[in-house]
């Protein structure tokens, strides 16, 4: 019994040795107090990324969203309509490999104007190139002036 006691103690030595060794010797390193600052850089490409658009529905908006970027090639991975989300991906041409995702949301600015922002990310990087976010924002435009026609045909 004397044994099992000792043998108990000693791992407990152990335990409370090691814990303190990692309580001391590995601190968290400290954060950069302007990690998340927004920088020059971020504030241009979230220009290019937003467009405004004089919809009153948020749904059709939503929808428009989600028929442009099928059109586009995309699988929709996530719609979220509360939240004005839409999260779609696709193989990118011409590997097939390489992977282009895409997140969009739809923020209602006024009764009369809807904002649309989309966040393009190619193989974990995000997209910085103006046309990009032009060619989007033409199939959107596309997509809903389809969905206006519809609509006011029916």
């Amino acid at each position: 019994m004397k044994g099992g006691t000792m043998q108990t103690r000693r791992i407990w030595a152990v335990i409370v040795l090691a814990g303190g060794l990692s309580w001391h010797g590995c601190a968290a390193p400290e954060a950069p107090p302007d990690l998340l600052a927004p920088t020059d850089a971020q504030m241009k490409i979230r220009s290019l990324q937003i467009k405004t658009f004089d919809l009153t529905d948020r749904n059709a908006a939503i929808r428009g969203v989600i028929a442009s970027l099928q059109d586009l090639g995309f699988i929709i991975e996530r719609a979220n309509e509360s939240l004005g989300l839409v999260t779609a991906a696709r193989f990118a041409e011409p590997n097939y490999y390489d992977v282009l995702t895409i997140t969009v949301t739809v923020r209602q600015e006024t009764s009369e104007k809807m904002s649309i922002r989309a966040n393009a990310i190619y193989n974990n990087k995000p997209i910085e190139d103006p046309k990009v976010y032009q060619n989007f924002f033409a199939a959107l435009q596309r997509a809903l002036f389809f969905s206006q026609e519809s609509t006011s045909s029916s």
